[in-house]
């Protein structure tokens, strides 16, 4: 194997088998983390900049402090690391359905993991979060019915492009609406996507939540040459 690359990890999971690779990339002097599903991408450590502007665009609508956070989808842990830089964050728990990943950052295999499992504000639970927050089980197993300030998810690329045909349901007022409920009164709901602005989903949302927006992040793609876009969707309901 090359010293310029290395596989650091590779396991079957029930939705595919996934792996975690490092390489040097020349142009850029830098270790690059990549994650794949199968033969498909899904994350990069060098496009990072919405999944830390999803945690921080979400944060900055909420008032007071001692938050409270719940991150759907841990992935390379940008978005959670961005939600505890953040120091009105009191406490964070992130479920991720994948074990392997909750392990790379426990095992220090991915550069966030010292990161969230030294900071004592943070939590790993494993489980699907689309699963429990559609099903009604709670999104912290410790306390079923614990409610969040926010709930931040980061899972499928897009409302209308995900992972496996049983995520489909969240992304529907009733799925919406149940996972509502885990809300506090003017708590914020943030979406990440890899799409532009879908008017279908955002519908959704103006069905379920008073105030909804599409930010769109613009960041440089060095390897392309261009600038990309992704979608950052926010949805909370009017304080009083």
């Amino acid at each position: 194997m090359s010293a310029r690359f290395e596989e650091l990890d590779w396991q079957s999971t029930p939705i595919g088998e996934i792996s975690l690779r490092r390489r040097h990339d020349p142009a850029f002097n830098t270790e690059v983390f990549e994650v794949k599903l199968g033969d498909e991408y899904l994350m990069s450590s060098l496009f990072t900049a919405a999944e830390q502007e999803l945690a921080t665009l979400a944060l900055a609508r909420l008032h007071g402090s001692s938050l409270e956070v719940a991150v759907g989808g841990l992935g390379l842990g940008y978005t959670a690391v961005a939600a505890l830089d953040d120091d009105r964050v009191a406490s964070m728990v992130i479920v991720e359905a994948l074990e392997p990943v909750i392990d790379w950052h426990r095992r220090g295999l991915v550069p966030s993991g010292s990161v969230l499992t030294s900071d004592p504000r943070c939590r790993f639970v494993s489980g699907d979060f689309i699963a429990m927050a559609v099903a009604g089980s709670g999104l912290d197993p410790q306390v079923p019915d614990r409610a969040f300030d926010a709930i931040i998810v980061d899972i499928d690329h897009s409302p209308s492009q995900v992972l496996h045909p049983s995520h489909a349901a969240l992304y529907t007022p009733d799925g919406l609406r149940l996972l509502a409920r885990y809300l506090r009164p003017s708590g914020v709901f943030g979406l990440w996507s890899n799409d532009p602005p879908e008017s279908g989903f955002t519908g959704a949302l103006g069905q379920v939540f008073d105030q909804v927006d599409a930010e769109v992040v613009r960041f440089a793609n060095p390897l392309q040459g261009r600038e990309a876009t992704n979608t950052v969707y926010l949805a909370q309901h009017r304080r009083g």
